[in-house]
């Protein structure tokens, strides 16, 4: 069985999470998602790329959805949490998924 890239996990995890959390209208649910699918991440990138890495990658999935706040009164919810998630999917494949 093939394993899903850990660009795929975070990008799933920004997305996922703020789509619970809107359908739900749980916030709480939504920030499980969040956490779930960031801690999932974040080990992969500890084996595939080192701490250093894996503390930066960390440090982009957490300011993506920070980020993504003020960035949806701009361009809207759904193209911020978008384009945050394939920038931090980019990043994390750039950085640990590529090399795999």
């Amino acid at each position: 069985m093939a394993r899903v890239p850990s660009a795929v996990v975070a990008a799933t995890g920004l997305v996922g999470g703020y789509g619970v959390a809107r359908w739900t209208k749980k916030r709480q649910l939504g920030g499980a998602v969040l956490a779930v699918a960031g801690a999932a991440a974040a080990r992969r990138w500890q084996r595939q790329a080192g701490g250093t890495a894996a503390g930066a990658l960390t440090a982009a999935y957490v300011a993506g959805f920070a980020g993504s706040h003020p960035l949806a009164k701009k361009v809207g919810a759904w193209p911020s949490v978008l384009g945050v998630a394939g920038a931090v999917a980019l990043a994390s494949w750039v950085v640990a998924d590529r090399k795999s």
